[in-house]
């Protein structure tokens, strides 16, 4: 028996073991990274015991080891799967994972602007890090990540060499999990704001008080799409942010763009931003409530050629999915309404608990209700630096439709 071998043993005899129920180990063995507390026997390993972000070895009622993961023994989610292997957890451990997450996005992105690590998906459970050139921002949601801040900052500066890295813990996600929500700075001096480049065009945005992370890397490749669509057309974008999409489709050849936003802040962006593309004889920034400012452009008799919808969350939770539907469906009923003859919508949501089937009959419906005739054209998807996890549906959250009306 190797060194390496007799060392990763004896580490392991300082993890607690957590037993599952009989035949609850199903799940993880198909490829799922989660265990809920009440697929755990509380007999032989009482949740009690344990304290939260804790590493612990997964095992079946049979004593089989599942792999190692870290356990929050107040959550329902209580568990998540690290490894399969038995290996220690530690700065190799997470250097392994964020450089084969890095691979991936090298191959995909010419540009140093992507999410670099997503989760799950990237076998790193709770943890988010999006890069911003030479500027990091990093999201962690649970206790078992949380206890390996130090080493992940290790780990992201040996690799990146970064001129800052930012702890953004300030999402819903911490509450659920029972952390203290703060926004603090890990490495560096991060800059109040930064320019990013995103489909050949630039935009202001902060790390520190922009929306979740600064930026929605997810739509990248579908904000993309607007070039074959746009030219010399009139566009609207509803719940524009920063301008993502509005401005992007200025710089693809649209003529009149009109950005419309209910916050102040994200406004006051979307006019800099279109002074830093030169956009300013072509692109109009609007703050209303979405819905007000449809109500308002179908009063004044105004109609567009090309109409995005891209809302926040309107399904945060599974207890809001029909007042969140009826919401998906009023706003894409006034959207066909605006639209020209022969106009195309471009829609998307990011609730991860309304699927795909779930919009595509919204659109039917809002089809009917507007007296209009909606085709599908393109079926849009989350960018490549957000992979899907097969085994977890979750992780498939971002879907949306290019429509032909």
């Amino acid at each position: 028996m190797g060194i390496v071998t007799q060392e990763i043993i004896k580490y392991m005899k300082l993890y607690s073991n957590l037993y599952l129920k009989s035949r609850e180990e199903k799940r993880l063995l198909a490829g799922h990274l989660w265990v809920y507390s009440n697929e755990i026997d509380t007999k032989k390993s009482p949740l009690a015991r344990f304290k939260v972000g804790e590493l612990v070895v997964i095992k079946s009622s049979n004593d089989r080891s599942l792999g190692i993961g870290y356990i929050n023994p107040h959550n329902l989610l209580c568990a998540r799967l690290l490894t399969k292997n038995e290996q220690l957890i530690d700065k190799s451990f997470f250097e392994q994972r964020i450089r084969q997450a890095l691979i991936l996005r090298e191959c995909c992105f010419k540009q140093p602007f992507y999410r670099l690590v997503f989760g799950e998906s990237d076998y790193l459970p709770g943890l988010i890090v999006d890069r911003f050139e030479d500027n990091l921002v990093v999201q962690i949601t649970t206790w078992g990540m949380e206890s390996f801040k130090p080493i992940i900052v290790d780990v992201l500066v040996s690799i990146f060499s970064p001129k800052s890295i930012l702890l953004r813990n300030d999402s819903s996600g911490r509450e659920l999990e029972g952390l203290p929500l703060n926004v603090e700075v890990a490495y560096g001096e991060p800059p109040q704001e930064i320019i990013m480049e995103e489909n050949n065009s630039k935009f202001y945005l902060s790390l520190l008080t922009g929306q979740k992370t600064g930026w929605f890397y997810d739509q990248k490749l579908n904000r993309s799409r607007l070039k074959d669509y746009v030219n010399n057309k009139t566009v609207l974008d509803v719940c524009s942010y920063l301008g993502g999409w509005g401005i992007q489709a200025a710089n693809f050849g649209a003529r009149k763009v009109c950005c419309v936003d209910s916050s102040e802040l994200a406004v006051n962006y979307i006019k800099r931003n279109i002074e830093l593309n030169n956009l300013t004889s072509c692109v109009e920034a609007v703050r209303d409530d979405a819905f007000e400012a449809l109500k308002k452009l179908l009063a004044q008799q105004n109609k567009f050629e090309v109409i995005i919808l891209d809302p926040p969350a309107f399904i945060k939770k599974s207890k809001d999915l029909m007042n969140g539907v009826n919401a998906y469906l009023r706003l894409h009923e006034l959207a066909l309404r605006l639209l020209e003859s022969n106009g195309i919508l471009f829609t998307c949501s990011c609730s991860m608990h309304l699927s795909r089937n779930a919009l595509l009959d919204i659109i039917r419906k809002a089809g009917l209700a507007s007296k209009t005739s909606p085709r599908i054209v393109e079926q849009l998807h989350q960018a490549q630096d957000h992979p899907i996890h097969p085994a977890i549906a979750e992780t498939e959250y971002l879907k949306g439709f290019v429509v032909a009306v």
